[in-house]
């Protein structure tokens, strides 16, 4: 009944709604109305109540709870919702839900306590300061073209955060974000499959939005950032959220249509942080260094190694020379 009663207020954010009409509407007395407009100031919603006029929203906390409410409903990502104060991993939430779960359904949590990124690498997951979300997907694919969907995500994160600040973001192909060279997101696909059919694709995606940099351990500061100390100041993660969905919506519906990447790698291409760079790429113990010189139309990176060889590269570890401090 709480969030039916935010619902109401946000609807109406800005104007008075009264305590009478929003107990008519919801069928329950005056008293309860009171009672839960009190909780919701207590989690953090500045509520102004009137004599005679009622409640109005002026303010609502940076909680992820109720992004949903903004999300159109026109888009096939976030048609459900699941909010987790607390999770060991959104990602393996996902998975464990996935086969029950729609096309598009959301896990987001504000903790989790098992985070990881690629390769299982740990990945720090403060509460309440960045965007842990993973993205339960259906697509009718073949299991070869699971691995697209990083691109269709690195693409939505850079433009969800690029619209709504002002800020110098590049993807590190093929599955990190960065500013000023240090990682402020990664991206993290799985999936399950039979030979020739997809049975779901978890995307997660971590965004390190408000941290300090005391907050990340000594081993990883100066590697990783967030966009608060990008910018200086407190960020809105709804914003992030809201516009980082709304683009892997397009793109993935873009995707979908012909199964081709198109104009999402354009978008790869432009904010890259790869390309014409010195990398070096680690693929079963076997090391290249060479220059990367393009983004194939699936995603792949093409290298150009010492004798002029061009190399297309699907997957490995790669190290791009001055991020992450690779300098050797």
């Amino acid at each position: 009944m709480k969030e039916k009663i935010l619902k109401e207020l946000i609807e109406n954010k800005g104007n008075f709604i009264s305590g009478q009409e929003v107990s008519k509407r919801l069928h329950i007395t005056r008293a309860n109305v009171w009672k839960y407009i009190h909780k919701l100031k207590e989690e953090g919603y500045e509520i102004e109540s009137v004599t005679n006029k009622g409640y109005r929203l002026l303010a609502m906390p940076d909680s992820l709870d109720m992004v949903y409410l903004d999300f159109d409903k026109e888009w096939v990502i976030g048609k459900e919702y699941i909010y987790l104060e607390e999770v060991d991993s959104t990602n393996e939430y996902a998975k464990r839900v996935a086969s029950e779960k729609p096309d598009g359904t959301i896990v987001l949590a504000e903790n989790q306590y098992k985070g990881k990124g690629r390769l299982g690498r740990e990945w720090r997951s403060l509460s309440g300061t960045g965007i842990w979300m993973s993205l339960i997907l259906k697509p009718d694919i073949l299991p070869a073209d699971a691995i697209l969907i990083t691109q269709v995500a690195a693409a939505a994160v850079v433009k969800g955060i690029t619209s709504v600040l002002d800020c110098e973001v590049k993807i590190k192909w093929p599955n990190d974000v960065v500013i000023r060279n240090k990682k402020v997101c990664g991206i993290l696909t799985e999936f399950s499959g039979e030979i020739e059919s997809i049975n779901y694709i978890v995307v997660g995606i971590g965004i390190n939005v408000n941290q300090h940099s005391k907050d990340f351990p000594d081993e990883i500061r100066d590697k990783a950032t967030s966009i608060r100390e990008y910018m200086g100041k407190d960020i809105s993660r709804k914003r992030i959220v809201k516009e980082t969905v709304k683009y892997f919506n397009q793109y993935y519906l873009e995707f979908l249509k012909d199964q081709s990447l198109k104009g999402i790698i354009d978008i790869c291409k432009k904010y890259s942080a790869t390309l014409h760079k010195e990398v070096r790429i680690i693929q079963n113990g076997h090391e290249t260094i060479g220059r990367a010189v393009d983004l194939t139309d699936r995603g792949t990176l093409i290298v150009e190694d010492k004798k002029g060889a061009e190399i297309e590269i699907i997957s490995g570890e790669v190290s791009v020379r001055g991020l992450y401090h690779y300098t050797d």
